[in-house]
């Protein structure tokens, strides 16, 4: 019998402790889950999140794996007392929320539905007619399971659609970018563009003040990857000079925003409170339990983070 380490938030465990056994189960794994030990040394994995309190795995020497139920792992990619493989959370509800939302603000902005919306004054308004998606470009930046995901949703809208990573990725129907300047081609070619990136060194305020002047004049910005992609003051100043027409914003450099940050009086801004793609148990135990019982079979584990990539 294997034994499990569940450390997460503290009102993590009741809305997992089903899902999770049920997972196991299925896949005829034999397992003791306990939230806490005086033996770390007996302790084969550790379901985590960053929520819980423990940060010195070294104890852990009989460590197979560490597998956060976060998608971001950028608060413990750097942790360098994790030897053991860290695995992040890719499942099909965190990728399917993702699609979703980003869908639902694409189409918002491409249909302009907040001049609708807002406007409900007693005054008949026939003068916005959109275009068809075949004519709209929209660009994504990350093009991992996220934006792969987001990106075939939005081909199969008819969008022209464009992506861009650090390396060249190749999904069919896509015009895939990489490097400065596929970043720059990106920018300067879409209406309409989607932050999937993760927080690494290299993100960090990718899109400054530069970078935002390169996108086209009128475009929307929307971000669900992670907050430190955006030089926030550089992105204010975008959209006040009218350079950018409205950013719609997921995530954040602070969580929760706070109350006196200028996106919240900002008209040009939409503040979503991080509910883009959020992890569900049901699901997130399915992967935990793949990976588990991968590991127990000999065979690779599934979304090993690069240490050296962050990601």
């Amino acid at each position: 019998m294997i034994r499990i380490l569940f450390s997460a938030g503290p009102d993590d465990w009741p809305i997992y402790q089903t899902h999770l056994a049920q997972a196991l189960a299925a896949r005829g794994i034999a397992a003791a889950i306990t939230l806490e030990t005086d033996s770390p040394e007996t302790i084969d994995f550790i379901v985590y999140s960053p929520a819980s309190p423990l940060r010195d795995f070294a104890p852990f020497t009989g460590l197979r794996a560490v597998l956060s139920l976060w998608a971001g792992v950028e608060r413990i990619a750097g942790n360098n007392t994790i030897t053991a493989p860290l695995c992040r959370m890719v499942d099909s509800g965190i990728t399917q929320g993702m699609v979703e939302w980003v869908t639902a603000q694409v189409l918002r902005h491409h249909l302009g539905l907040d001049q609708t919306i807002l406007q409900q004054d007693g005054i008949w308004r026939n003068d916005h007619k959109p275009p068809l998606a075949r004519n709209r470009h929209v660009g994504i930046l990350g093009m991992g399971v996220l934006g792969q995901a987001c990106a075939r949703m939005l081909l199969h809208l008819n969008f022209q659609v464009a992506g861009w990573s650090r390396h060249a990725a190749r999904v069919e129907g896509v015009t895939c970018l990489a490097g400065d300047d596929g970043l720059g081609e990106l920018l300067a070619r879409s209406e309409i563009v989607v932050g999937l990136l993760p927080h690494t060194q290299q993100t960090e305020n990718l899109l400054d003040a530069d970078r935002l002047a390169q996108m086209r004049r009128g475009a929307v910005l929307i971000n669900a990857g992670r907050g430190s992609l955006i030089d926030d003051q550089a992105l204010i100043a975008a959209l006040r000079s009218g350079h950018l027409a409205h950013a719609t914003l997921d995530v954040f450099r602070t969580e929760p925003l706070p109350p006196d940050h200028p996106f919240w009086t900002c008209n040009r801004v939409t503040v979503s409170s991080h509910v883009a793609a959020a992890t569900h148990p049901d699901t997130a135990a399915q992967a935990v339990a793949e990976n588990i019982s991968r590991s127990l079979a000999g065979l690779p584990l599934l979304n090993v983070v690069n240490r050296a990539n962050g990601y």
